[in-house]
């Protein structure tokens, strides 16, 4: 055996990593493939493949460098060396390649070029890194040109210890051809054709001017799916002009001869002026050495008289043919589709032909349902049905027949005519097969396969609307769903009975079914016997939906009590699919008022039953409920009212601006009595005479005096309003006469002073004045004061003439005196006075000068409730508009409605503007709704449900007091084990149930039902907070409310 290096003798497997366990188990798998390799040798066979010692050294590699170094490594060489950019994850088909794998594969085979030279070398490095071998040559040809960009370089510097070629003749160019060990810039030919795939890999259609032309007389054409040989050497055509025979001109008459035209055999080269900034690759290319130009010779009675003999014969023949070029009878027919084929291997009888059958018609069905339809294929749907029923002789000695005539009789004949209602007495008549416990043959095994392969093919095509109709329209399918699920239980038959009910469920729109039904029968006792939910839910589908697509109405009756209770049970149970089936159940069974009927004739069980399942199906009326909240405006902050003039600077403000220098004053004046707006603007005459008007007379006095600067010219004042304010522009509005404004700014109402503290505003408007006093006062107290001594007549009192202050700045020696006709004028609207007359209030300074603090800013410890005293018509708030209109009438989409009696959050809040408003949040817990918006899943069945028994409870009760005993002819189950109606009813009478008013039972359970316990919270809570199902919860009550007054 070939001695393999071996791993480090401290290299145990407990203290490896997992990185290293793999290798050494690479390695193990390499020798043990080395000892086979040398056993076949010994025997003088061929060993099997190189992979052993490549194994080996590959697990060594491996073991030396994890996968991330050996990409930092090459990252590393092909920027820094090679200027090029690696592709550190690539992929083929796919299949992601690892470069390091990829380079020790290459690596162990020898390198590029012996890789390149062998054939078809890399389909075989393809096929071993797991490429799809499909469109092998192309996934090969992109492999090659992975390793070429991003390895080829690396394995010359890393393998063969050599200088690679320039990366323009190797990175820049595609992979083609090989021996990279020996390419230069001065052997090595750029050509055009540098593009095309290398031998190994399947060339596309060549272009005619590609061909190659064999020499003549060769007959070996064209070699291919081999190494791409060079091309033969083709010289240009070059003919004897020199006639065979001397001439008049070649004696010398006429003309002199002229020497023979040589034709250069090389081609010209075109050699641009500046050839020094041209490539390398391009200065230092050589063109192709002269090729000899191929003829063919030309065929003719001359050199081939042979072929020309055979021709004419066979022209004189005729159009005689051999028998070997005629087509006999059946050759070149395909056959019959899938389709067809199908369909007659299913109706043949043949076992194998109709499994071939069923097993293509599962597939279609499922990929290709739209393709069968029942009408195209006559007797698909009968075939499929009898080879279904077919499985009754497993458990029956029955073999059934179809009956088209009507003239068959016998317990084992269908009437396709008329129908067969008698199936399940006839199953039950027939004595019964027993099967041995024991192993199952095969064949066997495959019947029961094959028709459960059927009945879900028949399933799969029902779906399709037209397949449906087709199968309602047959007696057979009938009586197909009869036998099925008449049939043992056998796990065996569960795949089976549950597509059957599926079929039917797709079926049963189009069939009207009376309670005596046998069918119905059936599908009651699989509820009630069955606890197979794969059962119980198809089922559930099939009862409700019966002449769904037909005008007659579904009553469900028949169901007995005990059914009835189960389905209750089922309620509880944590499964939507089925709670979700017996909902639309008891919507269906509670419609109808003969069924509500029923539940109240038993009364030893109606506390049982119906009070329980209105108390579980209104707690559904909030499954699925989400938590949504809704944000009302229900007051609206007043909009501040624009300033219609230029505020006038206070006396404080203004000595602060003098003491300024231009350009900072006029811009302080403008930040002090300006602001920005987006949608306001103002004339730049306008701005400029304020700016004047303010500051002029100062500046005279100041520049006579030489103390400070005049006025800033009106071009540069215009100017600096658009530095000071970001969104303000000067702007020009053309017209008959062009108007200069300033868009973006507006006069505020109130002046700030430096510090951005806003001054507040004297509102004292008598009646005598048409405008309130408008002066500035920068604090609270300074306002209060200038209202009481100005306005209100108090007088300050002086100092003690010790220079102490006095204890009262104000004389109220005269604050108790009764003044005729003091009011309020504070902001001309006030007439605190005037309004209250009841008590009536004194006229005098002390009670004017205590309410007028009222009007003053909040700015102390009272703030918090002399907030809403303290509004003024710049920060009032407007009332509610209850049909949704906003200011001045416009439609406001933000003021939403809610239902009364909803607990409200009502806070106030800033709006974008800084003003305060009064919003409304309110909580709702919405159960699910379609696209449209519509109530939808259980909480919309329960609240059905509910209706109904809140509409039909009042006419079950008038029809079970009825006096003609209407009741008795309804012919309704009344359970398990019927009793006489008479004796119910007298019992019922008896107990004083109805007493001597026919509404007395209606008025008794329309009370207890709904109008106690959690049944009427959770209608309340819907109405209130699901405004989802708030519709149909108040159509419930108020139908129970309807229901207690007429009792």
């Amino acid at each position: 055996m070939a001695d393999h290096p071996e791993l480090p003798s401290n290299a145990s497997p407990s203290k490896l990593d997992t990185t290293a366990r793999r290798n050494l188990r690479k390695l193990e798998q390499a020798q043990r493939l080395a000892e086979a390799d040398a056993d076949r040798l010994c025997s003088g066979r061929k060993p099997r493949h190189y992979k052993s010692q490549e194994l080996v050294n590959f697990a060594l590699m491996a073991g030396e460098m994890s996968s991330e170094e050996f990409t930092e490594k090459l990252k590393k060489y092909c920027a820094e060396e090679r200027k090029t950019t690696l592709n550190p994850a690539p992929s083929v088909a796919g299949t992601p390649i690892d470069l390091q794998k990829l380079y020790n594969h290459i690596v162990n085979l020898g390198g590029y070029d012996k890789v390149c030279a062998e054939t078809k070398g890399w389909r075989k490095v393809a096929l071993d890194f797991d490429i799809p071998e499909k469109n092998e040559a192309a996934y090969a040809h992109q492999l090659k040109t992975i390793y070429y960009k991003n390895l080829a370089a690396f394995e010359i510097k890393d393998f063969h210890k050599r200088e690679p070629p320039p990366k323009e003749i190797l990175e820049d160019l595609t992979a083609r051809g090989g021996d990279l060990l020996n390419r230069t810039v001065q052997n090595y030919q750029a050509t055009v054709e540098d593009a095309e795939p290398s031998g190994d890999e399947e060339a596309a259609t060549p272009n005619a001017d590609k061909m190659d032309i064999d020499e003549p007389g060769s007959g070996a054409g064209r070699s291919t799916r081999g190494l791409r040989q060079a091309p033969p050497q083709r010289v240009l055509f070059q003919p004897d002009v020199t006639p065979s025979r001397q001439t008049r001109a070649a004696t010398g008459h006429g003309h002199s001869p002229q020497p023979p035209t040589s034709v250069s055999a090389g081609y010209p080269i075109l050699i641009p002026a500046n050839q020094q900034n041209m490539p390398h690759s391009i200065a230092n290319y050589e063109p192709r050495p002269p090729m000899p130009l191929t003829l063919r010779g030309v065929t003719t009675p001359a050199n081939n008289s042979t072929r020309f003999y055979q021709e004419k014969k066979q022209a004189e023949g005729g159009n005689q043919k051999n028998e070997k070029d005629m087509t006999k009878p059946g050759c070149g027919y395909q056959g019959p589709n899938i389709y067809v084929r199908t369909l007659q291997s299913l109706r043949s009888g043949i076992q194998q032909e109709q499994y071939y059958a069923l097993h293509h018609l599962v597939k279609i069905s499922h990929e290709r349902g739209d393709k069968f339809k029942f009408e195209a294929f006559p007797n698909l749907a009968e075939s499929l049905i009898e080879f279904i029923i077919g499985i009754t002789s497993v458990y029956y000695d029955i073999h059934w027949k179809f009956d088209y005539q009507e003239i068959l009789r016998g317990i084992n004949i269908l009437d396709c005519i008329n129908g067969t209602p008698d199936i399940p007495e006839r199953l039950k008549a027939m004595p019964r097969i027993d099967h041995q416990d024991e192993l199952e043959p095969e064949e066997l095994a495959m019947k029961f396969l094959k028709v459960n392969e059927g009945g879900l093919a028949l399933r799969n095509l029902s779906l399709m609307e037209d397949n449906a109709r087709y199968l309602s329209d047959l007696h057979e399918m009938r009586d197909m769903l009869s036998i099925v699920l008449s049939l043992p239980n056998d796990p065996r038959l569960v795949e089976l009975k549950i597509d059957v009910l599926e079929t039917a469920e797709m079926v049963v729109r189009y069939w009207t079914m009376t309670t005596n039904d046998p069918l119905y029968q059936i599908f009651l006792n699989i509820l009630d016997g069955s606890t197979d939910r794969g059962m119980i839910l198809p089922t559930l589908r099939t009862i409700c939906r019966i002449s769904m697509n037909l005008e007659e109405n579904n009553f469900l009756g028949g169901a007995w009590l005990s059914l009835l209770q189960r389905l209750f049970g089922y309620l509880l149970l944590q499964d939507e699919e089925l709670v979700g089936a017996v909902l639309d159940f008891y919507y269906q069974y509670t419609a109808v008022p003969a069924n509500v009927a029923m539940l109240l004739f038993h009364a030893d069980s109606i506390e049982h039953s119906l009070p329980a399942l209105i108390s579980t199906v209104s707690r559904y009326l909030r499954y699925g409920e989400v938590e949504t909240q809704t944000r009302t405006i229900l007051q609206y902050a007043v909009p501040e009212i624009p300033a219609d003039t230029i505020a006038n600077v206070p006396a404080d403000l203004l000595e602060k601006l003098l003491q300024l220098d231009e350009p900072e004053r006029s811009n302080t004046w403008l930040k002090c009595v300006f602001e920005e707006h987006k949608d306001s603007e103002i004339t730049q005459i306008a701005l400029w005479q304020a700016y004047r008007t303010r500051f002029e007379q100062h500046s005279l006095g100041a520049v006579a005096n030489h103390n400070a600067p005049g006025l800033l010219p009106a071009a540069e004042f215009i100017k600096n309003v658009s530095i000071i304010f970001e969104n303000a522009t000067a702007q020009v509005i053309s017209g008959p006469s062009s108007k200069f404004i300033i868009k973006g700014i507006r006069p505020r109402r109130t002046p700030i002073d430096l510090r951005q503290h806003v001054y507040f505003k004297c509102l004292w408007q008598p009646p005598t004045q048409q405008k309130p006093c408008g002066d500035f006062h920068p604090t609270a107290e300074s306002l209060f004061e200038h209202v009481i001594s100005a306005h209100c007549g108090a007088v300050r009192l002086p100092p003690n003439p010790d220079g102490t202050p006095p204890k009262t700045k104000w004389d109220y020696s005269d604050a108790k005196v009764i003044v005729p006709g003091l009011d309020c004028h504070w902001a001309g609207e006030c007439h605190r006075f005037t309004k209250h007359k009841n008590p009536p209030l004194e006229r005098c300074k002390a009670n004017l000068i205590i309410h007028l603090k009222y009007h003053m800013p909040a700015i102390g410890a009272k703030a918090s409730y002399q907030k809403p005293n303290n509004r003024t018509s710049a920060t009032a708030t407007m009332p509610f508009y209850p049909n949704k209109l906003g200011p001045n009438g416009a439609h406001d989409p933000r003021i939403l409605t809610a239902p009364d009696g909803v607990t409200r959050l009502t806070r106030e809040e800033i709006d974008e503007e800084g003003r305060k408003e009064i919003v409304q949040y309110i909580t709702y817990h919405n159960t699910p709704a379609d696209e449209k918006g519509e109530p939808s899943g259980l909480s919309l069945s329960a609240a059905l449900i509910l209706r109904n028994l809140a509409r039909n409870i009042p006419k079950a009760a008038t029809l079970l007091r009825s006096p003609d005993r209407e009741f008795e002819k309804l012919g309704l189950g009344l359970g398990s084990k019927p009793c006489a109606p008479g004796d119910r009813m007298t019992e019922m009478e008896n107990l004083g149930l109805f007493g001597g008013n026919r509404w007395k039972m209606k008025e008794i359970w329309m009370e207890e039902l709904f109008g106690r316990g959690d049944m009427w919270e959770d209608l309340m809570w819907t109405l209130a907070f699901n405004r989802t199902l708030a519709g149909w919860a108040g159509e419930v009550i108020g139908l129970v409310s309807k229901g207690m007054q007429e009792g």
